[in-house]
């Protein structure tokens, strides 16, 4: 039996969503331990030319929650609106995610298979189909963004490691 979208999505997103939001909640408290302004960690960044830290955390609502939504409209353009200045701000937005993520129902999704789908940013116009956007295009900035928060976190100085990257494993037990 070939996996269904939602099975090749949700699960993954919920997971790392999961993960992510309780690896937030230790990087306030490191903040907090460590003496570093709580603006200082959501502006951090690897390198000038990339996203901040809370933008990076953003963009993981906007590339699972936000994709799966523009879906169903037909349509994506990226999220710009302001993004959440605290940890607290972070874990909300995530958490609407999950949310979201959990109510989906998956017979919905299946649905979504083969549909018209476009990307649409400025001037640039790419058309998809929902399926391909979301495996393709969402789904690895998805992780993209997710893996380079992480970094951020670490570069940081926060001991965090790949078992809080990862969260709970679906383990066949």
């Amino acid at each position: 039996m070939p996996i269904s979208l939602h099975a090749a999505t949700v699960p993954s997103y919920l997971q790392t969503l999961r993960a992510t939001i309780r690896w937030l909640s230790k990087a306030e408290a490191f903040a907090q331990d460590t003496g570093k302004p709580e603006a200082d960690m959501m502006a951090a960044k690897l390198q000038d030319d990339m996203f901040p830290f809370n933008r990076q955390v953003r963009a993981c609502a906007m590339h699972s929650q936000g994709a799966i939504e523009a879906c169903f409209k037909g349509v994506f353009s990226p999220d710009l609106s302001p993004h959440p200045e605290s940890f607290a701000g972070l874990r909300e937005r995530l958490g609407e995610a999950v949310a979201y993520l959990e109510a989906l129902d998956e017979s919905e999704m299946e649905a979504l298979v083969g549909a018209p789908m476009r990307f649409e940013f400025k001037t640039t116009v790419m058309p998809f189909t929902a399926d391909n956007f979301l495996l393709s295009f969402s789904q690895p900035n998805y992780y993209f963004h997710t893996t380079t928060a992480y970094a951020i976190l670490r570069y940081q100085g926060m001991s965090i490691g790949k078992r809080d990257y990862l969260g709970s494993l679906r383990l066949n037990v």
